[in-house]
């Protein structure tokens, strides 16, 4: 995956900087913060690498979202150690985005956000009114003590900014774990609609009569029977259908629908109802914003559809043949039950609406690199930002 290249590759990096540093260090004292990395580093390989951290958990229904948390943490650990030790130098040219970092994931209010930007703003960076002195040798020295006497807040706000960024993440990823586990429910109940549907056709039949002059016809989704004259309140018991004719004096209706309706009915039912979900899924797509996280919330989103879909195009046409809505208590052909599902089972968009726009709350919680917090310091014409 993606995820585990780029923890790789930046667990590279660190290193390479670690070694760097390393040769520069001035006492024996920074030693414990090099080994503190490397210890962070070797963490971070592992979570790539797959590797099954200790104690070993046997039952994980996700077992990437603990992995990336794992790399994520030590390598931020790794980089907030790395400041500690880099010198004066390093620290400053890393300054911008170390600040574009905090402004990202910290809140204008936050009281270490504010303090990084009056460090920032003391060396210089964002200041278009005196540029010129930024290239001066003595500035560059003042910059240099400015950052050695605030290296540990500057530390404490990126780590702060850095485990905020991790939280955000994790809200993101157990959104994604209730979407997921919501589809997979979803789907195994359409399942086991249609397993009831196939063992036993009549528990649930989706059939409908319809009524023409003294006689009566059952329309079933995938088949209709033909015309009948049904039994009236006190004639007496007759044996119903023999083979493929039906007795002229009066059938019971129940032995026609128990004639009438097939296995099938139902799968074919949910499998409208899958499709139309399908279509609506298709067209909600221009309506979520693409996103470089990596749980991937908008794909879950548009699976939950699927199933959900299927369901409710089952519920739809059982709710109507219970004449639940006044009106439309009977169909008078199978294409018009098949129809009536294709409705129900695009009519899932008015549930799922809902959790799209709860997903997509929970993506604009996650900050950009072109969305960042809003400045805390003073606007353009004097006014708190």
């Amino acid at each position: 995956m993606a995820w585990r290249e780029g923890t790789l590759t930046r667990g590279r990096e660190l290193e390479a900087l670690c070694e760097w540093n390393t040769q520069k260090l001035a006492g024996e004292g920074d030693r414990a913060l090099v080994e503190a990395v490397k210890c962070h580093l070797e963490a971070a390989r592992q979570a790539a690498r797959a590797q099954p951290p200790e104690p070993r958990q046997w039952f994980r229904i996700f077992r990437n979202g603990p992995l990336i948390e794992r790399a994520t943490s030590n390598l931020d650990a790794a980089e907030a150690q790395l400041l500690n030790l880099a010198p004066a130098e390093y620290v400053l040219g890393q300054m911008p985005s170390l600040l574009r970092h905090v402004l990202r994931h910290l809140c204008p209010t936050d009281p270490g956000r504010q303090e990084f930007e009056r460090i920032a703003r003391s060396i210089g960076i964002n200041d278009p009114d005196h540029p010129s002195g930024q290239n001066r040798k003595d500035h560059i020295v003042n910059k240099k003590g400015i950052i050695d006497n605030e290296r540990g807040k500057i530390v404490a706000t990126v780590r702060a900014a850095s485990s905020e960024c991790l939280r955000e993440q994790l809200r993101l990823r157990n959104f994604r774990n209730i979407v997921a586990i919501t589809a997979a429910f979803m789907a195994l109940l359409a399942v086991g609609v249609a397993l009831t549907g196939f063992i036993s056709p009549t528990l649930v039949p989706l059939c409908f009569t319809r009524e023409e002059t003294h006689q009566s016809v059952v329309v079933c989704p995938t088949d209709q029977s033909p015309s009948f004259i049904p039994q009236q309140a006190g004639d007496p018991p007759l044996e119903g259908i023999r083979g493929n004719v039906l007795n002229r004096q009066g059938t019971d209706i129940d032995d026609v629908v128990a004639k009438t309706a097939k296995r099938w009915d139902l799968l074919v039912v949910e499998l409208v109802g899958l499709t139309a979900a399908a279509i609506a899924a298709a067209a909600a797509i221009k309506n979520i914003r693409g996103s470089s996280d990596r749980y991937s919330l908008p794909v879950a989103l548009a699976l939950l559809k699927l199933p959900t879909g299927a369901i409710t195009a089952f519920l739809g046409l059982l709710l109507m043949r219970g004449q639940f809505v006044p009106g439309l208590s009977a169909l008078d052909t199978s294409a018009q039950i098949l129809a009536w599902a294709l409705v129900f089972g695009y009519a899932q968009q008015l549930f799922t609406r809902l959790v799209d726009q709860q997903g997509q709350t929970v993506l604009n919680g996650v900050p950009t690199a072109h969305s960042p917090q809003p400045r805390s310091g003073p606007t353009s014409d004097g006014r708190a930002g």
